[in-house]
């Protein structure tokens, strides 16, 4: 079956429309309590989703900055390469992850685990050695949820069979995960500024 760009994007807007919107809503509320008592927030994935863990760091460390002092305490796993590559060839790849959170990683942290397939050795392990810890673990994948979805306190399956749909929608979760925070977190400024 020939794909064309009319019927890529057709299959982006109903995947669009089948899209858990209660989850995403979970997603943020729990984002939000991690802000609210300064828990720090791990974000990891490979490929493509390594780029996006370092993109909703930054969304989430910068982008929410209000002029409060209050900030996300939020790290990428994904940006020390110096780390990540030591780790991969000292031991194996899939500790690139998990030994980064065994230093860290505290009780109630969060570990947020991207994978389209969710079916990454790396990623898995990491969700693991959180659990361990006693952190909250969310995921971000598709297809079926792979071994990931039950790692996760709460896990977000895009409901597409299409990696490239998944990591388009990926991007779009997170960017409307992020947008609802900022409004929150401008809400309760004004609100606090107000009273």
């Amino acid at each position: 079956m020939q794909t064309t760009l009319k019927s890529y994007f057709d299959d982006v807007v109903q995947t669009m429309r089948n899209m858990p919107l209660t989850t995403i809503d979970g997603i943020v509320e729990m984002l939000m309590q991690a802000y609210a008592s300064s828990r720090m927030i791990y974000l990891f994935g490979n490929g493509g989703s390594a780029a996006l863990a370092s993109h909703f760091a930054c969304d989430l460390g910068k982008g929410t900055a209000n002029g409060s002092g209050k900030r996300f305490h939020v790290l990428a796993l994904t940006d020390n390469v110096p780390l990540m590559t030591a780790w991969a060839n000292d031991a194996r790849y899939e500790d690139i992850f998990a030994e980064q959170l065994i230093n860290f990683v505290r009780p109630e942290d969060v570990a947020f685990a991207i994978s389209g397939s969710g079916r990454s050795p790396n990623v898995l392990k990491a969700l693991k050695v959180a659990r361990e810890a006693g952190a909250f673990t969310v995921g971000l994948t598709g297809f079926e949820g792979g071994d990931m979805k039950s790692l996760c306190d709460l896990c977000l399956v895009i409901p597409s069979d299409n990696m490239q749909i998944i990591e388009d929608l990926h991007l779009s979760v997170t960017h409307a995960v992020f947008t609802a925070l900022r409004a929150k977190i401008c809400q309760k400024s004004s609100a606090a500024i107000a009273s």
